[in-house]
């Protein structure tokens, strides 16, 4: 895999793309945001044949030129993310091989735009790395733990919390906001405040100063976002395969072909494989499609 990643950096630009995974000092990463942006952008057309052109026939070129043109959207990403912590370079580098994962997964035919695809895999890199260097979140396990990690800052300003040790009240205050237990509130905030570094501390100290890509803001989901829709999809996952189980075999192979799978399976189709009449088979599927979603809505009815 990172032979795959190497070989598929554009090479008039490796040094660069390289140097960015291990830049520390504001002028390699100016270098580096200055070559990027430089970059041009593809077209939809020409994207999709730079894809389509790596995903059949493994094209060099194609997959250089498909890389090359999506660094500024991880450079976007990661100066998003800068308030965690971690040294922006660091996070490019995350996003960059994400971008690079996203290139051996992505499957054009599929109607999206590489950048929208791309934008999962980077984020979920980005978002890796900041778990991975915050020791306060190896001990904070639990989803709700996390929960309170990545939206603390955000919970105090929307409540107009100024203080830094919590109260009785603001602790009950947040743990209602964020809708977990008060004493993950408490043992997360005290981890957060023990730390040297703080969660919002500007890039520098100069008043007024803005980052290099003040003007390449990204407007999809934040990190906090991003972690429950993970979380969220698991668990759904887990839930649909719990209760197609429970199904007798025809009425979820009719559901599963009517309703999760590509291309739909047509009601002739079905109506012949069973020997049923269509309207039988439409039948069979609302019901089955009842019956789960209610299934599902119990379980999950207090969770969500």
């Amino acid at each position: 895999m990172k032979k795959e990643i190497k070989n598929a950096l554009p090479a008039q630009k490796t040094t660069s793309i390289v140097a960015a995974r291990g830049v520390n000092d504001d002028t390699s990463l100016a270098q580096y945001i200055q070559t990027v942006q430089k970059i041009p952008v593809l077209t939809a057309e020409q994207e999709y044949e730079y894809a389509t052109q790596w995903a059949k026939q493994h094209d060099q070129f194609a997959a250089e030129k498909l890389v090359a043109s999506h660094l500024r959207v991880v450079v976007s990403v990661a100066y998003d993310y800068k308030n965690y912590g971690i040294p922006v370079g660091e996070l490019i580098a995350s996003g960059n091989m994400g971008l690079m994962q996203a290139l051996q997964k992505f499957d054009p035919d599929k109607g999206f735009r590489f950048s929208t695809y791309a934008m999962f895999w980077i984020k979920a890199e980005i978002y890796e790395t900041i778990l991975n260097n915050w020791s306060i979140v190896r001990i904070g396990t639990s989803a709700n733990q996390k929960r309170v990690f990545f939206n603390l800052a955000r919970a105090k300003r929307a409540l107009g919390i100024m203080d830094n040790n919590l109260s009785d009240d603001q602790t009950k205050q947040i743990a209602e906001y964020l809708e977990v237990p008060e004493k993950d509130v408490q043992r997360m905030a005290t981890r957060i405040g023990a730390r040297d570094v703080s969660l919002n501390a500007p890039i520098n100290s100069d008043d007024g100063a803005t980052d290099i890509l003040s003007n390449m803001t990204d407007g999809g989901d934040t990190i906090e976002d991003t972690l429950e829709q993970v979380e969220f999809r698991r668990r759904g996952y887990d839930l649909l395969k719990k209760h197609l189980a429970k199904m007798s075999e025809r009425d979820r192979e009719i559901l599963v072909a009517r309703k999760l799978r590509q291309p739909v399976a047509t009601l002739e189709s079905l109506s012949q494989k069973y020997g049923i009449s269509r309207e039988r088979v439409r039948q069979i599927e609302e019901r089955a499609y009842n019956k789960l979603r209610d299934a599902i809505l119990t379980e999950t009815k207090g969770q969500i």
